[in-house]
């Protein structure tokens, strides 16, 4: 069975393709091409050193390896659409974006067609054949868990997806990568953005898309300065405001049609009830609305139990313990325990 591994030049991707090979698949890694030619400073996964690193380790491990052109569909569907939601005063999440139609899309598209029977990844996360399906599952690894970037995942694509290392902690995966002489057993895990230099994404924004000031106010209208441009704003934003107040303020809401940012204290941030549009469910139905479920909104946010309304394309989604910072523009996450259930897009914050 041929395997292709997406190989990021990080530990992960690279202990994983270790892990097929010694398991006796035909492994070779691929690593994605998606920074501008123009653009030499991509870091993270994206970056020229990520791809030399990812050949330090196929050598090593004595497998191909091959670097894959997708710079066109990464500037349409990642790129643009994050200037796009930043414009509209929404808060996108990239990294979702690249995983449903950049690596489980058109990378699988590409593997497939070459002759692999799967393909792997580093993620943080588990797969499970069940009489209905198959499942999407957290990580052992709580705290490095990954499946909230993966809820987008159909039968379909999890049917041809291996993720080898879902089964181990972190530390495990380091010290495999040290036992196997790996070169990057000791490189640090990048947190930022990959096309977005230093991680200023305010400044990244900036040359992009056409900024306009206006006024920032709190929740009665009451004016108390003036911004600089809604996309250099997120919900739940305390710094940068450029505000004298005697009282900490935080962004509770970027209205663009007003083009006011709305700000207020920390309990003002808290919420209870939102609509979720863009609907995505891992076993290809809805799940019923009895479901016990949890819900996380950022993949840092704690996963909390809400119920749900669905109504057509639809979710109303309501937290029994009101929560801070839901912003339009990001991910909510479903799960029923350790199963990844689905998720959408938080389209608009009621209460």
């Amino acid at each position: 069975m041929r395997v292709a591994v997406a190989m990021s030049g990080g530990v992960d991707s690279s202990v994983a393709a270790a892990l097929l090979k010694q398991a006796g698949y035909e492994v070779f890694g691929v690593t994605m091409q998606i920074w501008p030619s123009d653009k030499q400073a991509f870091g993270g996964c994206c970056g020229l050193e990520a791809v030399e690193d990812a050949k330090r380790v196929a050598y090593e491990l004595s497998i191909p390896h091959y670097v894959m052109d997708f710079r066109d569909v990464f500037t349409q569907k990642v790129i643009a659409d994050f200037c796009q939601e930043y414009s509209l005063g929404r808060t996108p999440n990239p990294c979702i974006r690249c995983n449903q139609y950049i690596k489980f899309d058109a990378l699988l598209e590409k593997v497939i067609g070459l002759g692999a029977d799967f393909l792997a990844t580093g993620h943080y996360a588990r797969i499970e054949p069940s009489p209905d399906g198959y499942r999407l599952l957290k990580a052992i690894d709580q705290s490095q868990d990954q499946s909230y970037f993966l809820y987008t995942l159909g039968q379909k694509e999890l049917k041809r997806l291996l993720l080898p290392i879902g089964n181990l902690r972190k530390a495990e995966v380091r010290r495999l990568a040290t036992k196997l002489g790996l070169p990057t057993s000791g490189k640090r895990a990048s947190q930022d953005i990959c096309f977005i230099p230093d991680n200023d994404y305010r400044s990244f924004i900036t040359e992009r898309i056409p900024l306009k000031g206006g006024e920032i106010v709190d929740i009665t209208g009451k004016i108390l300065g003036r911004h600089g441009g809604l996309a250099r704003y997120t919900v739940g934003q305390r710094h940068g405001l450029g505000l004298a107040s005697g009282k900490q303020l935080y962004v509770l809401r970027l209205d663009a049609e007003s083009n006011r940012l709305v700000v207020g204290t920390r309990d003002q941030l808290l919420r209870s009830m939102f609509v979720a549009t863009q609907l995505s469910w891992v076993s290809g139905e809805a799940v019923k609305e009895s479901t016990a479920i949890t819900a996380k909104v950022r993949y840092k946010a704690p996963e909390v139990a809400a119920r749900l309304h669905l109504s057509d394309s639809r979710a109303e989604v309501r937290f029994i313990k009101p929560q801070s910072a839901v912003a339009p523009g990001q991910s909510v996450v479903f799960y029923h325990g350790d199963i990844v259930l689905g998720g959408g897009i938080i389209d608009a914050v009621l209460c």
